[in-house]
């Protein structure tokens, strides 16, 4: 089963967590600069070949002697010179060579640079959207406390008003329920802070989010995940394209040494604009031109050592891409063990947060049944209430925890690009279409488009507050008015 084949069955009436996905994928500004980022990259192959090809220049200009030595005849009034020539490279020791396939494959590398930006924007947008749905569900919970508390509150001071209960056990009632609200507030601020984050990835605020999918089915051990991590992941890969790159990078620099060799042809054209023999009665021609072909050789014996310091340069640049390689493997491998380990671990909270949840419910309504019969305190009822608020905020931060590094093991193992989400909203950027436009250009007018915004600001967008639009899972909804209210005293049957 594929993520995209996952992703398609998800609810559309709703917000959905695919929907967020291609939002981000058109308008994320980090993305959207990479692409930007990715084209700049796309012209070095372009730079790089242009050092092979023939250079055409021309120049022209006026010459006015104001004062002249000399007879007229040689040193003339004035003179018009023009002249182009041509300039063709043959022999450049390989340096022009070298050069294009560094930057040839450094496009390859920008391009899967650019697949692990994706795969990092997703992951960044699937968290905050399970943040969004997780505090949500957390402050529900925390307003249902305040709810439960309330009403606790209200039968405490009854059964005080009858003698039934202590001024202490007001107080605690009092106490829990003030407690109870400033951690409403808290995680209300947490809930907003969710969403503003939701707003800067995703450019729109988030609505009614439906809960997100199941995930595809990931792999059985942290070695199946790291082998197809090692293989497949985006930005290994580019690191690995970057060090081959730096190898034609050092035989570029070594051609420093070699000898080179280019064929030049040109055309002159000289005017003197009558001037030339002036005074001496002679009829001499004002106009003339002449062809040129020639061959040189560079040959360089001493260059104050510059080859050398380009060649080492060039080498412990090297010596740098294969660090580099090297540290991206190892936090490919970290980041694919700790998320393979994450989600088995949240995988198992869930479990047992789920069977705490539904044993602490049994619980609360044992000590309150207890506490009509007077074999349970108020703070027993208190106490029990906080063990399951504690445990279904467990749950909810579980079952996020789970979704988030799962879809990280994914990312890790280069499946959460956007080809592996199967995105709607139009077809997906392509890199290698602005490539094959540019590689092969020589006008030296075609400037391309000017940049224009792509991603929207959010300055505009309504700052978000707390409110809940979703309602609670059943398994951790626990409605005040269906809890029984605690019993006054001359409601409690006598021993």
């Amino acid at each position: 089963m594929t993520c995209a084949a996952v992703l398609v069955a998800a609810p559309v009436s709703a917000e959905t967590l695919r929907e967020a996905l291609a939002k981000a994928y058109d308008t994320n500004p980090t993305l959207t600069a990479q692409r930007a980022a990715q084209r700049a990259n796309d012209e070095n192959v372009p730079i790089a070949r242009s050092a092979g090809r023939p250079v055409v220049s021309t120049s022209t200009g006026v010459t006015e002697n104001l004062v002249r030595s000399g007879n007229s005849f040689t040193t003339p009034e004035r003179l018009l010179q023009g002249n182009i020539g041509v300039t063709v490279p043959i022999y450049q020791g390989g340096r022009v060579s070298n050069g294009v396939r560094a930057a040839e494959i450094r496009v390859d590398a920008g391009q899967s640079n650019l697949r692990g930006v994706e795969a990092t924007t997703f992951t960044d947008v699937v968290a905050a959207y399970n943040n969004v749905l997780r505090d949500e569900a957390i402050v529900a919970l925390n307003a249902q406390n305040v709810r439960v508390l309330d009403t606790n509150l209200r039968a405490s001071r009854d059964r005080f008003e009858v003698g039934d209960l202590t001024r202490t056990d007001v107080a605690q009632s009092e106490a829990r329920l003030s407690l109870a609200r400033a951690q409403l507030q808290s995680v209300q601020a947490t809930l907003i802070g969710s969403r503003e984050n939701y707003v800067r990835l995703v450019g729109s605020a988030p609505g009614t989010l439906e809960q997100p999918p199941a995930l595809p089915p990931l792999p059985a051990s942290p070695d199946a995940a790291v082998e197809v991590a090692l293989r497949d992941n985006p930005t290994l890969l580019a690191a690995r394209q970057s060090r081959l790159a730096t190898d034609y990078d050092v035989r570029a620099a070594r051609a420093g040494r070699l000898p080179q060799v280019g064929v030049t042809v040109g055309q002159n054209y000289v005017n003197y604009l009558g001037s030339l023999g002036s005074g001496t009665g002679l009829g001499v021609g004002q106009t003339g031109t002449s062809t040129g072909v020639g061959l040189s050789l560079n040959l360089p014996l001493f260059q104050g050592g510059l080859p050398s310091a380009r060649i080492r340069q060039a080498q412990e640049l090297r010596g740098q891409a294969i660090e580099q390689a090297t540290a991206t493997e190892r936090q490919v491998v970290a980041s694919a063990r700790s998320a393979y380990a994450i989600w088995r671990s949240s995988q198992e909270v869930i479990a047992s947060a789920e069977a705490a949840v539904n044993a602490n419910k049994l619980s609360l309504e044992g000590v309150r049944a207890e506490n009509s019969v007077g074999t349970r305190t108020i703070l027993d009822i208190l106490n029990a209430e906080q063990e399951l608020l504690n445990s279904q905020v467990t749950l909810v931060t579980a079952r996020r925890d789970a979704y988030v590094a799962g879809f990280a093991l994914l990312a890790a193992m280069g499946h959460a690009q956007a080809q592996d989400l199967g995105l709607d909203g139009g077809a997906l950027y392509d890199p290698t279409i602005h490539y094959r436009e540019v590689r092969g250009r020589i006008s030296d007018f075609d400037s391309g488009k000017i940049a224009s915004p792509v991603a929207p600001g959010t300055a505009t967008t309504r700052a978000q507050d707390a409110t809940v639009t979703r309602p609670l899972d059943p398994l951790l909804e626990s409605n005040v008015d269906r809890t029984p209210a605690l019993t006054t005293g001359a409601d409690r049957p006598r021993p």
